[in-house]
């Protein structure tokens, strides 16, 4: 998709299938269309909100291309965002985009700013949740350990509060939580609502071709 506000046609028109049924009408980012519940309207929402983003705040703008990829030795896409058939062979939503890399890759930090929380569970395992002003991102399934609230990794040492920069090395890739294999799981909200990871870097691609047009 184009990140530019659609003056001229209507936003249904540049999809076709599920995305434009549940496109038909949209208020204030909820979707409202012929089939709600199921994976249509999962990214129905996503590509709402980043479309709203693309049209009216600075960050989806020029300034895209200030994010910064979060893994430094990428293998493959392995899971995109939407309904998927799990590791278990079970169908489930997918909260964000699964990155491979091999076991230890170092984890940039996408976009600057705080610690939220600290993760230790059996789904996302070793994980960290950033909060940049209204978007969340978060990454999954962390080589490393937690104490307390802190997460360690080599020299890496992050507490909730903590202030990071754009490209900060956060931690490395593992395989905590529930996984068959090392990979990085990277979500994005905003606003509380889940965004495609992929959509936003086709946006920051976008800003750097660009900014390299000089346009």
């Amino acid at each position: 998709m184009r990140w530019a506000c659609f003056k001229h046609r209507p936003l249904t028109e540049r999809f076709q299938g599920p995305f434009r049924r549940c496109l038909t009408r949209c208020s204030t980012g909820f979707c409202r269309g012929e089939r709600t519940g199921s994976w249509p309207s999962l990214a129905c929402a996503a590509v709402v909100v980043t479309v709203q983003l693309a049209c009216g705040t600075a960050l989806a703008q020029a300034s895209w291309q200030m994010g910064v990829f979060p893994v430094t030795s990428f293998l493959a896409y392995t899971s995109h965002f939407g309904t998927r058939t799990g590791p278990w062979g079970r169908v489930e939503p997918h909260y964000g985009l699964d990155i491979a890399a091999p076991m230890g890759s170092p984890i940039r930090n996408w976009w600057a700013g705080v610690v939220q929380d600290v993760i230790h569970d059996g789904a996302c395992g070793i994980g960290l949740v950033i909060r940049s002003g209204d978007y969340e991102h978060i990454y999954c399934h962390l080589a490393g350990q937690v104490a307390g609230r802190t997460y360690r990794s080599g020299p890496v040492a992050l507490r909730q509060g903590q202030r990071l920069r754009t490209g900060q090395l956060i931690g490395h890739v593992g395989m905590s939580g529930r996984t068959t294999g090392p990979h990085l799981h990277w979500g994005m909200r905003h606003g509380g609502r889940w965004l495609d990871p992929a959509q936003i870097l086709r946006a920051m691609a976008a800003a750097r071709v660009k900014s390299r047009a000089g346009t």
